[in-house]
């Protein structure tokens, strides 16, 4: 709908500076300027010229109110301004890039319009060689009504193409580039690479299959005598003629890689001659038409039964000729007898039928196209027959073989034909690639494209039944014009002379041969100078003019590939292949955008429907495997390798493109439908929350956490790294991006794929809960938390870390999450590393969902943990059958299908040991030396050491090392029986009475101990001996982590039962579940 706009005029100072201003900036660098609060914003041609703004708008009055943000939001009257002065670099001269860095020239306005900028080059690169030298042959062996059908289904596809491409072109400005530009814009770097890749390859084939058209018109029809290669046996005359095409082809594309390379100007001027060439061909054609409707040409055709006769050989169309009252065997009689006596002996055939001559071109009017309309497919080598001729049959052995009949090449079948016709219709991107030299591109290109094709597909369709209406059949048949004295087949119906359609048709296919070459490269430089193709990026280069030299030395390399093939109805096909991928994915783009309805989607072209793009897409799709679907699967294969090269390796750009905007669609409908619950056992998988720590530099302390991430998630599901940074956000900006890109940028290193959240909070310990409870969205939230064990914790300076750890612990198991704590994370392996042996060991004290069964199967799946073994560890108590225990579990990892070596380790119930005594001693001193005094740092250090030292002299002491001795059994029993139950009943009183006696020699502090903490300390010094007899050289050992104690003053003191649980051990991953099943025996 229209809108409308009022404009009111506002007095400043330093109007009058506007121009002044503008030119001194037109001349300078332009930098980008942050808004006034140090927000970044988005790079714009139109809105980042800071200084530009500040002259015309800082020294006025009027909008004082928002001078603040004139830096990034400038004036609407200086955006107009830029809007009305900006200009679009024409395609061939200096490049944007470049100009960019150079002063700025004066470059006039384009000035074509829609006749000149778009109908005619379309008309130009769409009318072409086949239409020449195939569409007769394609009428007489499809029919009239099947060439209809091939002729309108190329035409179809290509209209549709056209609606989808206009309205593209005129979603916004179309630099140079055209359906390169197109496509990578709408659906991607990826798909735009590949496709421009593809319509490149498909360009580059062009010019090969324009230039083997040039010289079959000048090897078969205007010089037979200029071939190198002679035919000198019989049936050699292919092999001659595909030698001719490599030998003059190579010469050709070496003499027109150089007329492009010295001046490209001369190419586009002389691309008018070329046009006209092509239209006085088009209008001789249906002048030649209409005169045979009451004037027919003499071409007439020698029949020998129903076969046609290729009159190269002969000139006289008889057996024997009367002179002078004598008979006289002309030289056909020679050609299939063996002498010229009238009693010589003649091929069977010959002998059989008689000989006749036929007008070729009966005329309009002559009724031909009742016979023309059906097919007259044949096999290869067989020859030309007229159907409704009669022809008595010959003996079978005579031999065909150098008989001057009229073969046929190659096998014809209707799918076969598509793929010849094809390129035919190619040439609708010109206008498109030219939009930078158009008046009014968002106007011309839907008008100027449309007609062209309109009018091409009128001049193809009308050409068919005025093809098959004049002509005779076998005439139509015969592809090189052999039985009209090798004469273009074409150019007998043409008016006036034969030659007008021989030369037009020459200087044609030689000009369309030359706009490939001009075209190809500079397609493939844009390509390159995108960065999108690392592997091409050095034919982004050129001549100081911009001329893309290496890439046209590939291009006439390419080419030459095609002319090395030598025969047109090969390389045909293969181009078909890449411009179908290409109009396919022109209509992908123009579907994909009209469905998603993104705001920037507003075309100014509206005839266009999601349906018409799915239609052309599909068509397209169709006659790629109508034309050849080997061809078509190997062009697939080509554009998918690109596609994943530059997935993998390419440069990552944002282009807003509509592939973006369906992964966002697919995203939230996916979101949507994933229900906000927990789900189901079975599709239980842990997503991870992984907390990292970061230094003042903003860099990750512990990058092996994203190391063991990778390994465990090998990219599935989903994973959130995030981390803390302490302080207000409005301050904390800058520090927050470098955060989130460091971390980015270490978890591109170590393969991690998920997502970073850094959150800014006034305290590290609310952050982490701010994480825990919001990091994902909807049902895409984590169930799992993943931390490092805090090293540091028993350091006085770092007094709080244990505090937000334990609570840490308490809030995920508040949040019903797991909890994984990886300990001595530095010491864990890489990703580049490999384990060639050893053991993943698991301690399954108590049952929490089966988290401890599930993550080695998980780590097993990648390479580093892939060679080591599974152990399961469980502890038996005094009352447990071991035997059965063991049974039982092996069954229950059976039906969990794991492979596992299980064993059950009894644990006997020994006396508190003085080394138990001695740590939970410590522990408490400790405990209470730091709640009750308030010591300076450097006593607080001091103390702590004076800990530290104690600690070690009691590790040190004979008492203690024979205390964990009797701790740890030398033997473990795996069974009880009776006689040993009963002895170990004496065992314990024996030891109850010396620990009754030993209770007069304990120190008299140890009295004062909170048994609890006592209790809990003997579990860990036992448990910690049992797990460091069995698992001490173990690659892994995971074990269940004990939950915090319920009373929070005992956090300091839960850290020191973690630490003595896993002392010795090199590699730890401590396991808290979430408290619901992870893991099912079911399917």
């Amino acid at each position: 709908m229209p809108t409308s706009f009022t404009v009111v005029p506002v007095e400043a100072q330093g109007g009058e500076r506007d121009g002044q201003q503008r030119e001194e900036e037109d001349e300078g660098d332009e930098r980008d300027r942050g808004t006034g609060d140090g927000t970044a914003r988005e790079s714009s041609p139109f809105i980042n010229r800071a200084e530009f703004d500040r002259g015309n708008t800082y020294e006025g009055k009027n909008m004082a109110l928002f001078e603040e943000e004139m830096d990034s939001n400038p004036m609407v009257s200086s955006l107009l301004n830029k809007l009305a002065n900006y200009t679009n670099l024409t395609q061939g001269v200096v490049e944007h890039e470049a100009d960019e860095d150079s002063k700025r020239k004066e470059v006039k306005g384009p000035q074509m319009g829609t006749f000149i900028g778009v109908y005619l080059p379309c008309l130009q690169n769409i009318l072409g060689v086949i239409l020449f030298l195939r569409l007769t042959w394609i009428v007489g062996t499809a029919g009239v009504l099947q060439s209809f059908i091939i002729v309108f289904m190329c035409c179809a596809c290509t209209m549709l193409t056209a609606i989808s491409m206009s309205a593209i072109a005129t979603n916004g400005v179309v630099p140079a580039g055209g359906s390169y530009y197109m496509i990578s814009r709408s659906l991607g770097p990826e798909f735009g690479g590949a496709v421009g890749l593809c319509f490149y390859l498909g360009t580059t084939f062009a010019g090969a299959m324009y230039i083997l058209g040039t010289i079959e018109i000048l090897l078969t029809y205007i010089s037979p005598s200029a071939a190198i290669f002679k035919v000198e046996d019989v049936g050699e005359e292919t092999e001659a003629m595909l030698n001719n095409m490599r030998v003059y082809g190579t010469c050709i594309i070496i003499l027109m890689a150089v007329v492009v390379f010295v001046g490209v100007k001369y190419v586009n001027k002389l691309a008018l001659v070329f046009l006209a060439c092509v239209i006085l061909s088009i209008i001789a054609i249906y002048a030649g038409a209409i005169k045979t409707a009451f004037d027919p040409p003499d071409f007439p055709i020698c029949l020998l039964g129903n076969r046609t006769l290729s009159k190269r050989s002969f000139d006289v169309c008889a057996k024997f000729t009367e002179s002078n009252n004598k008979t006289k065997t002309t030289p056909l009689w020679r050609l299939f007898c063996d002498s010229s006596l009238l009693n010589a002996t003649c091929d069977d055939y010959f002998s059989l039928n008689n000989v006749t001559e036929i007008q070729g071109i009966p005329g309009i009017m002559s009724g031909v196209l009742t016979d023309n309309l059906w097919s007259a497919y044949s096999e290869k080598g067989s020859i030309v027959e007229k159907k409704d001729q009669p022809s008595v049959a010959g003996s079978e052995e005579s031999k065909m073989g150098g008989l001057p009949y009229v073969f046929t090449d190659i096998m014809t079948y209707f799918t076969m034909l598509v793929g010849i016709y094809f390129p035919s219709v190619t040439g609708i991107m010109a206008g498109s690639n030219r939009s930078g030299d158009l008046k009014d591109a968002q106007k011309s290109i839907p008008t100027g494209t449309i007609l062209a094709i309109s009018t091409t597909s009128f001049i193809y369709l009308s050409c068919i039944v005025l093809f098959g209406a004049c002509i005779e059949g076998v005439i139509l048949r015969d592809k090189f014009g052999e039985a009209v004295n090798g004469n273009l087949v074409v150019g007998t119906l043409a008016w006036p002379s034969p030659w007008v359609i021989v030369i037009g048709s020459f200087f044609s296919t030689c000009g369309a041969g030359l706009q490939s070459l001009t075209g190809a490269p500079r397609l493939l430089q844009a390509i390159a100078r995108d960065g999108i193709v690392p592997f091409i990026q050095i034919f982004g280069h050129g001549k100081a003019n911009g001329e893309p030299t290496w890439a046209l030395l590939l291009t006439a390399g390419i080419c030459e590939i095609g002319i090395l093939i030598a025969s047109l109805d090969s390389v045909a096909p293969i181009l078909s292949m890449f411009f179908l991928m290409c109009y396919m994915f022109v209509n992908l783009a123009c579907a994909v955008q009209t469905l998603l309805q993104t705001p920037n989607w507003r075309p100014r072209f509206k005839y266009y429907h999601w349906t018409l793009s799915f239609l052309g897409m599909s068509l397209c799709l169709a006659l790629m495997f109508i034309c050849s679907w080997y061809y078509a699967l190997i062009a697939m294969l080509i554009a998918g390798c690109i596609y994943k090269y530059i997935e993998y390796r390419g440069a990552e750009k944002e282009w807003g493109d509509g592939i973006r905007g369906l992964s966002l669609n697919a995203a939230r409908y996916a979101l949507l439908r994933v229900e906000d619950g927990p789900p189901h056992t079975k599709n239980w998988r842990p997503q991870l929350l992984v907390l990292l720590n970061l230094d003042n530099e903003q860099l990750v302390k512990h990058p092996r956490l994203l190391s063991f991430t990778s390994q465990l998630k090998a990219g599935k599901g989903l994973t959130i790294v995030g981390s803390v940074l302490q302080g207000i956000y409005l301050d904390k900006c800058t520090e927050t991006q470098k955060a989130e890109e460091n971390v980015k940028a270490l978890m591109g290193v170590e393969k991690t794929k998920g997502f970073c959240q850094i959150v800014v909070s006034p305290n590290f310990r609310d952050g982490i809960s701010y994480l825990i409870q919001s990091a994902g969205l909807g049902g895409m939230k984590h169930n799992t938390v993943l931390m490092a064990w805090p090293q540091s914790w028993k350091q006085t300076e770092n007094r709080f870390s244990w505090k937000n750890f334990v609570d840490t612990v308490r809030e995920t198991t508040a949040a019903q999450q797991a909890l994984l704590v990886a300990k001595n994370i530095d010491l864990f392996p890489t990703n580049q590393e490999r384990f060639t042996e050893g053991n993943i060991d698991v301690w399954w004290i108590v049952h929490d969902g089966g988290m401890l069964m599930l993550l080695p199967f998980l780590l097993r799946q990648h390479k580093v943990w892939r060679k080591c073994k599974m152990r399961i560890f469980t502890v038996a108590q005094m009352d447990d059958n071991s035997i059965q225990m063991k049974k039982d579990l092996q069954m229950f990892l059976y039906h969990l299908r794991l492979n596992a070596q299980v064993e059950v380790v009894e644990m006997f119930e020994n006396d508190i040991s003085a080394f138990t005594y001695e740590k939970t001693l410590m522990m408490e001193q400790r405990s209470q030396m730091l709640k009750q005094m308030q010591l300076s740092k450097n006593e607080r250090e001091r103390e702590a050491q004076l800990i530290h030292d104690r600690n070690t002299a009691s590790h040190s002491a004979p008492a203690v090392e024979a205390s964990v001795a009797a701790a740890v059994p030398e033997k473990v029993q795996m069974t009880w029986t009776k006689e040993k139950f009963v002895a170990e009943k004496h065992k314990n009183k024996d030891s109850n009475v010396s620990g009754f006696k030993d209770i007069f020699n304990m120190k008299p502090e140890w009295g004062n101990l909170n048994q609890s903490n006592v209790r809990r300390m003997h579990t860990a010094v036992k448990l910690n001996g049992v797990v460091l007899n069995k698992s001490q050289h173990a690659q892994l050992v995971l074990l269940n982590m004990p939950g915090p104690p319920k009373n929070r003053k005992g956090d300091e003191n839960y850290m020191e039962f973690l630490e003595v649980l896993t002392e010795g051990l090199d590699r730890v991953l401590l396991v808290r579940g979430s408290g619901r099943e992870v893991i099912t025996i079911y399917s």
